[in-house]
């Protein structure tokens, strides 16, 4: 269905010179403002991730703007040129294949650099996966800690998520298709029966959002398979219920009953979200007066 939307009839100086960082839609094209189709229809060109990737978007909104490909691995070269013609006054959108630009996507080192010089840069909000997943996965979202990717293979992933066990809010992951069991296979050992979602081709024909804790997860991947699409791995923040004395030393008698005291710690550390060397020294302590 043809869109729409139509480029305004303005003169050429209608926009500032500066650099415009302009988010572009997730998958839905029609996720996008009337402010960035008017910003992308009326700068000099657009500096893009992928000119074919962003070419499907202008075409679908009939915008004839140059494209150029950049990115961060574009060289000095190609930045210093940006910022060259940024100085003598062009009108720049930087775009990246989908959603907001630098976030886990290519544009920090050009954005800096402009600013270094003291060139105008303008954010054009839009489309965000870790906003769409956030809004629709039920986890806490007053503190939210954003990780991107991971390494890939598993003893460096655990090594990143233990860094990030003690973090007092939900982890946004990005996570590609292929990788997502082995992903949430080390995301349960590292923290536990924590509550998690999988947010999957978000705004897309075959959305889907799975939650269930991440042992639950882990097994219906294990058993389904490695899905389609793009996708966002969000997991809640430590659990506050079993922080009281009273929760922890019952939860570590539990365990030691069947435990020797270094597995109990990090069993019951684990499932608590507390620091793994003050579950131990509590769990000691117990074992001692118990004896």
């Amino acid at each position: 269905m043809a869109s729409k939307w139509q480029a305004p009839a303005r003169a050429p100086e209608s926009l500032a010179s500066g650099l415009y960082v302009t988010a572009t839609p997730i998958g839905n094209l029609g996720d996008i403002t009337h402010r960035a189709l008017n910003v992308l229809a009326g700068v000099d060109f657009i500096a893009c991730e992928d000119t074919r990737q962003t070419g499907k978007l202008l075409s679908h909104y009939s915008i004839k703007t140059p494209t150029r490909a950049y990115h961060d691995f574009s060289g000095t070269e190609a930045r210093a040129r940006l910022i060259k013609e940024l100085q003598g006054g062009a009108r720049i959108a930087l775009v990246s294949d989908a959603g907001t630009p630098l976030i886990s996507d290519p544009g920090y080192k050009l954005v800096a650099a402009a600013q270094e010089q003291g060139i105008a840069v303008f954010a054009i909000p839009g489309a965000s996966s870790v906003a769409a997943a956030l809004s629709i996965a039920g986890l806490p979202t007053d503190h939210f800690f954003f990780v991107g990717f991971t390494a890939p293979k598993s003893a460096a992933r655990r090594k990143e998520m233990e860094r990030l066990k003690s973090v007092p809010g939900t982890l946004v992951f990005f996570e590609s298709a292929k990788r997502l069991g082995a992903f949430l296979s080390d995301a349960q050992t590292v923290f536990g029966p924590r509550l998690a979602a999988v947010a999957r081709e978000i705004t897309k024909k075959f959305e889907e959002l799975r939650r269930d804790d991440l042992s639950a997860l882990a097994a219906h991947y294990a058993a389904e398979g490695a899905p389609k699409g793009e996708i966002v791995v969000l997991i809640a923040p430590p659990e506050q219920g079993l922080s009281a004395e009273i929760d922890l030393d019952t939860a570590l008698r539990d365990a030691l009953q069947t435990q020797s005291v270094k597995d109990a710690a990090a069993d019951v550390a684990a499932l608590t979200g507390l620091a793994k060397r003050d579950v131990y020294a509590r769990a000691l302590a117990l074992k001692k007066s118990d004896d």
